[in-house]
């Protein structure tokens, strides 16, 4: 069973990682467009920047295994950002919310299966 927790856990995480590395990387390397974007949203746009670096960190957070307690905050803040980015797209009525509600389910499957490893160990 460990087998299969542990690769549900990696893959669900790898998916994760690479969609945050994508949105860190628009925001920090197309920041025009981002702008442009968060603006058409309606959200402050200098968030933009500080938004990334906190997504590399909490990946780092979540794959360095140092601390539980800074995985753990890495998880709620992933799930606050993508609950956030559903509530804004939701409220624009634009449609674009699949990204978002996509991560947040990846988050979460990532979080239940770091558990189940977890209780394994």
């Amino acid at each position: 069973m460990k087998n299969k927790n542990l690769w549900i856990y990696r893959i669900s995480t790898g998916l994760l990682t690479a969609f945050m590395l994508l949105s860190a990387g628009m925001y920090l390397f197309m920041h025009d467009f981002a702008v442009e974007m968060w603006e058409a949203l309606g959200v402050p746009t200098f968030i933009i920047y500080p938004l990334a670096v906190a997504k590399i960190l909490g990946l780092v957070a979540i794959w360095s295994n140092k601390s539980k307690m800074l995985k753990e905050w890495a998880y709620a803040g992933f799930v606050f950002d993508f609950l956030l980015a559903i509530g804004v797209h939701l409220n624009v009525a634009d449609g674009e919310f699949g990204g978002a509600l996509m991560a947040l389910i990846l988050v979460v499957t990532s979080r239940i299966y770091w558990g189940k490893l977890e209780a394994e160990a």
